[in-house]
């Protein structure tokens, strides 16, 4: 193992799905996680060969809450990398504005990510070295049906990502995204319909969720996505944006060849056929 970043981890997201896979991984490899979530387990797990997980207590959603669990993780380990994997969904039409279901979404898949790297990237910054990875979503690049709010969240992490990669660079600090596609977590039970039984979507919102989940819960293992953020880690230059998947990463470079009016028939054959 190459512990390019050095061994220390902070990773948001960790009690479950993707986060807490990846944050075992990393254990498992001789990595001290710091593994933050809203609701940690009490004790640090050890791993052979001398990796952790120490968990910590923190609400992606509240600076007051990032700021306590920096102070205490940065006086503790020297991070060279922070792995970002909170995240939630909720199915609803695009016209539909639920308030704090948006709002709540907005704060933790993207302003989420944006407060931890203002209390976190200056410290890797100060090291001259380190790694930001950030867990988004194909759904970043393919807009599906009903999932408007999620995936406007995820596509805003791309052009994030990509400047924030920019601005880094010179400090020695690397910036990757990971989009995956179907996975198989308790992300999917999590999500919430913010749907009306009087709506006149709500059928097809319905139908169409319920499709895409059945996708999720047949898809690919979290351990997946995990190994990638791994790789990526061991890497003095990784790529800017990673598509977890070949049938993905297929999917996203047809996609760029082509025309808007083929991807949205494809999706809504898929997806509302």
């Amino acid at each position: 193992m190459k512990y390019v970043y050095g061994k220390n981890v902070f990773l948001t997201g960790g009690s479950s799905g993707i986060g807490l896979a990846t944050a075992e991984l990393f254990a498992a490899n001789g990595y001290t996680v710091f593994a933050a979530s809203r609701n940690p387990t009490a004790a640090t797990r050890t791993f052979p060969g001398g990796g952790e997980i120490r968990p910590v207590k923190l609400d992606v959603r509240a600076m007051k809450s990032i700021g306590a669990a920096a102070e205490s993780v940065l006086a503790e380990a020297d991070i060279g990398i922070v792995i970002h994997c909170a995240g939630v969904g909720i199915a609803c039409p695009g016209e539909d504005f639920p308030e704090d279901a948006v709002t709540g979404l907005i704060d933790t898949n993207f302003n989420g990510v944006l407060r931890v790297n203002s209390r976190f990237l200056p410290a890797l910054r100060l090291r001259k070295g380190g790694i930001c990875v950030i867990v988004g979503s194909v759904g970043g690049v393919f807009s599906i049906p009903f999932q408007s709010h999620y995936c406007a969240s995820k596509a805003a992490l791309i052009s994030y990502s990509k400047a924030l990669r920019m601005e880094l660079r010179d400090f020695g600090v690397r910036v990757s995204l990971v989009s995956p596609g179907d996975t198989a977590t308790d992300f999917t039970t999590a999500r919430k319909y913010e749907i009306d039984e009087d709506s006149p979507y709500y059928s097809t919102c319905i139908k169409s969720v319920k499709k895409m989940e059945n996708d999720e819960q047949n898809g690919r293992p979290p351990l997946s996505v995990a190994q990638t953020i791994l790789r990526l880690c061991t890497r003095r230059n990784p790529p800017a944006q990673t598509v977890v998947g070949f049938d993905y990463k297929l999917l996203v470079f047809l996609r760029r060849l082509m025309p808007d009016r083929l991807v949205e028939f494809i999706l809504r054959r898929m997806y509302l056929g």
